[in-house]
């Protein structure tokens, strides 16, 4: 239930929060289940938010188990549609966790679900593909051979940026990988070994391969021309925008940033609470105005200030 409530709001805020987004091939987005995306995993939770946005059928995904902590913090993920899975480094008495939500999303698959799990593993902020974990394949073969007939989709994420506002995103998807690419009966490590080699090939296609420093090849794959009459016709709104959010957006960016700064997970924590708060500082605005002034008219900010900011981003400069 709040999976669903939570979308319609997302998909209006990814507006704002994203200059530009750029998929391979939109058709994808309506695929049905059972199917499994297969993704690699570049910018934390922000990764998740993009996959189950887009596509029209609820997406659960797969996050590391050590978020599941607490009484609250466990019940409000799973309402999420998200599910724990344990790495070593989490503890070894937890690995036995990660059957149960395998179970689970066979289960998922049998009800035609479509699940998300990040096929590295781990989150770094780089434009390159890392060496693929076993927990994609294990699934992906252990649901073959329970007779789903599951789809593979392998999806590349690729962002212009991990640090900056209103960021250009690429999204590419590679050939769909069903059992029949795969020769089950051969011994089960054979069969994960060979599914690892497809699906590595096909997120190479789809993954950038970027030098951290490499700042020419960053800026012309991901270069953006906006129109002169655009920056024009916005530049108003544009500098209405900057002016009006900047008490929200500086202020969260540098908390952010003396925190998180160093773990790869500013640029998702930056999105997130920029989603949570910026509804209450709307409402603050508004309601400061209208208290003030005694117009009604101030009710229509709810529109024209993230209009404003939607201008904003999309004139700002990409560097």
């Amino acid at each position: 239930m709040l999976f669903s409530l939570l979308k319609l709001p997302a998909r209006l805020a990814f507006r704002i929060y994203c200059r530009s987004l750029r998929i391979s091939d939109k058709t994808l987005l309506d695929l049905k289940g059972p199917l499994l995306i297969a993704a690699n995993h570049p910018n934390s939770f922000l990764d998740a938010i993009i996959i189950a946005t887009l596509f029209r059928q609820p997406v659960y995904s797969l996050a590391r188990g050590d978020a599941f902590s607490g009484g609250f913090t466990s019940w409000l993920l799973r309402q999420l549609n998200i599910l724990p899975v344990y790495r070593l480094s989490e503890g070894a008495e937890n690995l036995a966790h990660n059957y149960t939500t395998f179970d689970q999303c066979r289960d998922l698959f049998k009800r035609n679900g479509v699940v998300l799990i990040f096929t590295e593993g781990r989150c770094i902020n780089e434009w390159h593909l890392r060496p693929l974990m076993k927990g994609t394949a294990r699934l992906a073969v252990s649901s073959w051979e329970a007779g789903i007939p599951l789809k593979v989709l392998p999806a590349g994420i690729n962002y212009q940026s991990f640090s900056s506002f209103g960021k250009d995103i690429h999204l590419g998807f590679g050939r769909i990988i069903t059992a029949a690419d795969i020769d089950l009966s051969q011994p089960p490590g054979k069969s994960i070994a060979t599914f690892n080699q497809l699906l590595t090939a096909e997120l190479q296609q789809q993954v950038y391969e970027i030098a951290q420093k490499d700042t020419p090849l960053l800026q012309q794959t991901f270069a953006l021309q906006v129109p002169a009459w655009q920056r024009l016709l916005l530049a108003l709104p544009a500098l209405a925008g900057r002016i009006a959010h900047w008490p929200l957006y500086r202020p969260l960016k540098r908390y952010c940033w003396k925190k998180l700064a160093h773990n790869d997970h500013f640029d998702s924590a930056m999105t997130g609470a920029l989603f949570l708060l910026y509804p209450f500082y709307l409402l603050l605005i508004i309601l400061t105005l209208w208290l003030v002034t005694g117009s009604s008219w101030c009710w229509i900010l709810w529109v024209v200030l993230p209009f404003c900011a939607w201008a904003r981003v999309r004139i700002k400069k990409q560097w």
